[in-house]
């Protein structure tokens, strides 16, 4: 992103002289103590710019006054045209203060450098505001990739983002590039221009740079080194991908990627994986046994009234310490006494779990 006084030339206009490297030093002296009288987004940009000034005495001044901008200024201009920069400073400033944060994240000017800055703070709310833009979502991978690290991105923000990467689908998509059917969603006249330029721009079926590997499903009949082998490099290859890439390779891919891709640290690519239409029950039986994959990747398999039908994965979940006491306690009406007695028995499920095992095989008079 382009700082400095440069940034905010265009944008000045006539007020530029009071900015000017080359002006008289005392006009940009008085300049940077904020007592011009300008309109608050002219007034905060010339402050701003003059915290580059080369004179340090200058930017000192402005850098102080630029800090304590008072509400009648800031305020107008978070809701402003103003230069991308100097939204960017002022989410760095007011990186404590959620309303005034929400404010930047919805504003036009701000960039997708500083929109990824937001993303990274402790605020929900500020969370939901970021995740709402498609236009935002759509072109810009380390957006995703930062709202999917973020704790504070919901569950349901997490979807919201699947949705408009066009990947929250419950049918086998066919990877055949751009499909015919491709983002039909009817009334696409009415869409926001920025809104169906994107959604133009970005194709979920476009599956250029994704490794072959995890693409095709490996031969039945290789033997244990050939598939550590291959799973390793398949790894290795992951690793150099986008946050997007891991998201469509998670939902198309095979089951080796979707073994690495549920576990991946961040939130929205372990959701689609687990989400994947090809997902098996075979595989789901061993997320759920999993102590390295997410609580949501838990919760989604708890979740799914199809998957918790086997009873292998109500087993799993049982005695799965990431899943939480309240559904491990609901399935524990499910399991066979044997089970039950392995599970009273086990110090790897938290004490809630196996006390109540004990306390249904007692009603069943099995103790």
């Amino acid at each position: 992103m382009e700082r400095g006084a440069d940034a905010v030339q265009d944008f000045l206009g006539p007020a530029w002289r009071f900015v000017d490297p080359s002006g008289a030093r005392n006009q940009r002296l008085f300049a940077a103590q904020g007592a011009l009288p300008l309109p608050p987004p002219q007034l905060a940009s010339v402050v701003y710019a003059l915290t580059f000034d080369p004179d340090p005495e200058v930017q000192e001044t402005a850098t102080r006054t630029f800090e304590a901008l008072p509400e009648r200024v800031i305020d107008p201009v978070l809701e402003s045209e103003v230069p991308p920069p100097l939204l960017h400073r002022l989410a760095e400033r007011f990186r404590n203060d959620e309303a005034r944060l929400i404010k930047i994240a919805v504003n036009g000017g701000t960039d997708d450098e500083t929109l990824c800055l937001l993303a990274t703070l402790p605020h929900a709310k500020l969370v939901e505001a970021i995740a709402e833009n498609q236009v935002r979502i759509l072109r810009s991978s380390e957006l995703v990739e930062a709202l999917g690290e973020n704790p504070l991105t919901g569950q349901a923000t997490i979807d919201r983002i699947l949705e408009f990467l066009g990947l929250q689908r419950g049918e086998v998509l066919e990877v055949t590039g751009r499909a015919a059917e491709y983002e039909q969603r009817g009334a696409e006249e009415d869409k926001p221009a920025q809104e169906a330029e994107a959604e133009a721009a970005f194709d979920p079926y476009d599956t250029t740079g994704l490794p072959e590997e995890g693409l095709t499903e490996s031969p039945g009949d290789e033997g244990v080194e050939q598939l550590e082998a291959r799973t390793e490099n398949l790894r290795t290859l992951i690793q150099n991908l986008t946050v997007v890439e891991k998201i469509k390779l998670a939902r198309f891919g095979n089951s080796e990627a979707r073994t690495l891709l549920v576990r991946d640290r961040n939130r929205v690519v372990s959701s689609a994986a687990i989400r994947s239409p090809k997902v098996t029950e075979n595989e789901i039986v061993i997320i759920a046994k999993a102590r390295n994959v997410s609580e949501e990747v838990i919760r989604a398999i708890s979740n799914n009234r199809e998957w918790t039908r086997s009873y292998q994965v109500k087993l799993a979940l049982s005695t799965n310490p990431r899943t939480s006491v309240p559904v491990a306690l609901k399935f524990l009406n499910y399991l066979s006494d044997r089970d039950l007695k392995t599970i009273m028995r086990s110090r790897d499920v938290p004490a809630p779990v196996s006390q109540q095992a004990r306390r249904v095989l007692s009603r069943k008079g099995k103790l």
